[in-house]
């Protein structure tokens, strides 16, 4: 598949809506990424051809359905470098993905007084619940601070990991868009005895991604920002870490044995995945990575640097000081998300004003309510590039960003 953001586009259906005569220019694919055809076509082609329960039937639609949904998982271990497949987890979301690692590895794992490292720049779906084990067990939280560009200050990390027993730790920013460098987090970690766990939500849709080769532990993201439905997410782990995990939901599936004293759990990945999964969805993800595989995740990348690196420029050579990006300044070293502050205006109010156009921008907190208290604001308005954005879209951006003046009087 050639990179081609126009042919690229025409692959996505509702891209090409027209609204009160204009069409959609769509830049809120931190929050959830638009779908390619190829996406609809695997689901709709399960439910219509093949629909049936999965891993206990012996009749040919159980075995198709079988099929199509390990087929998937075998597809997103090799998308994301994991030596098995059978170390992917699926889960609804990437919020359940940690909340399921939280709930099993840390209840397993730590006690009173044990220390979890996070960062300020983490979403709530890596915050909510180790807080829920602080109240729960007891242990203690530190926080890898955040500097005035948008980057971790890792000045004290050795002195933050002493002793520590977790770092939990986003591979790519939803609020700057900055990549953490995930090695050396890694390293450091394990230096100090410490497992770490990695939120890739932001990540995977947008850069090649190796598990091994990042040296974690363990790894959660989501589907629905990587052109694949909703309600599929992904816990991938070691098969060492997972093997030591007590399952997290108890029924269908998840055992080996169940008899009036007890149960026995399943191997590897059913011991996670109790009751029917999301088999449709998660063909639809496996249906996403190819997609995405065919474009080539190097390609991705290297179209949304210098997508991001000309939206960043355009709109400083436009709006000067009118209009601030926070965030790391060097394209390299950050993604396609771009938290705008413009003039006075309240990002909720541009978000309103930009929709007038058919611009889509996200306004809000972000879920990252710490990280918004750190960067001494209540909000920010965020445009989000993709694959299926081109220049085009950021000077249509730009001339909707423009028309506030005319709303609010400047």
């Amino acid at each position: 598949m050639t990179f081609d953001v126009a042919t690229i586009k025409a692959d996505f259906p509702l891209l090409s809506r027209v609204i009160d005569g204009k069409p959609i220019t769509y830049l809120d694919s931190a929050a959830s990424s638009q779908r390619p055809q190829s996406v609809l076509d695997a689901m709709d082609r399960y439910y219509r051809e093949s629909h049936a329960n999965v891993h206990r039937g012996a009749y040919r639609l159980a075995t198709e359905a079988t099929d199509a949904m390990e087929g998937a998982r075998q597809k997103i271990a090799d998308f994301i470098g994991a030596p098995h497949a059978h170390e992917v987890i699926f889960t609804k979301n990437a919020t359940e993905s940690m909340n399921l690692f939280a709930q099993s590895w840390g209840r397993g794992h730590l006690h009173a007084g044990d220390v979890v490292v996070l960062t300020e720049m983490e979403h709530h779906a890596n915050i909510v619940p180790w807080h829920m084990l602080t109240e729960s067990i007891g242990i203690e939280l530190r926080w890898i601070p955040v500097d005035e560009n948008g980057e971790l200050d890792l000045t004290d990390l050795d002195r933050l990991l002493d002793g520590a027993k977790l770092l939990s730790v986003t591979a790519m920013s939803n609020v700057l868009g900055t990549i953490t460098p995930i090695k050396r987090l890694a390293d450091a970690a394990h230096a100090a005895g410490a497992t770490i766990v990695v939120d890739g939500s932001q990540y995977v849709p947008h850069l090649p991604t190796d598990v091994v080769d990042l040296g974690i532990d363990a790894f959660v993201f989501t589907g629905h920002k990587m052109l694949g439905p909703t309600g599929v997410g992904v816990l991938w782990g070691k098969t060492e870490l997972l093997d030591a995990m007590p399952p997290f939901l108890g029924g269908g599936d998840m055992i080996l044995q169940v008899t009036k004293d007890g149960f026995t759990t399943n191997e590897l990945p059913h011991k996670f995945e109790a009751g029917t999964p999301a088999i449709a969805e998660i063909v639809g993800l496996g249906a996403a990575v190819d997609y995405l595989t065919a474009l080539g995740m190097e390609d991705v990348r290297a179209h949304e640097v210098s997508l991001t690196a000309y939206a960043m420029r355009s709109l400083k050579e436009r709006f000067g000081d009118d209009i601030t990006i926070h965030g790391p300044s060097e394209p390299a070293s950050r993604g396609g998300v771009l938290s705008l502050i413009y003039k006075d205006v309240h990002p909720h109010d541009i978000s309103q004003v930009l929709d007038q156009d058919n611009v889509y921008v996200r306004a809000g907190h972000h879920c990252a309510k710490p990280l918004m208290q750190v960067m001494g604001l209540n909000a920010t308005a965020r445009a989000s590039l993709y694959l299926y954005n081109d220049e085009a879209d950021v000077d249509t951006l730009a001339d909707a960003l423009a028309s506030a003046d005319d709303i609010f009087g400047f």
